[in-house]
């Protein structure tokens, strides 16, 4: 999500058809992406080699700049490109990259509840 949004998640769920959404478990995140909890980034997707894990982006990434700042691989730097590249990079390794409209959470009527 860009900015300070959170996503909806049953709406994601419903607007891609997607099964319920939950954390991985660090034995999927080191099976899957060869990454540990709490270092978990777009990057790891390159470690995919069964493509198993789809990547999706919001949309308003592309917006403007169209820059993107990520971790290399653990949570002690951020790497900034564009986007676009980003997404690239992910296609040419065999991932599939789906850039979607991303409902956000109403806080204010969260709140009210």
């Amino acid at each position: 999500m860009k900015g300070e949004g959170r996503l909806d998640l049953k709406a994601f769920q419903k607007d891609q058809g997607t099964r319920r959404l939950s954390l991985a478990s660090p034995a999927d995140l080191a099976s899957f992406l060869q990454l540990a909890p709490g270092s978990v980034t777009p990057f790891g997707l390159l470690n995919d080699a069964g493509h198993r894990v789809e990547f999706f982006l919001d949309r308003r990434f592309l917006e403007g700049a169209g820059r993107i700042g990520i971790h290399p691989n653990g949570n002690t730097a951020t790497v900034y490109l564009a986007a676009r590249d980003l997404l690239r990079l992910l296609e040419k390794k065999g991932t599939t990259v789906h850039v979607a409209a991303m409902a956000l959470v109403d806080n204010e009527a969260q709140q009210a509840l």
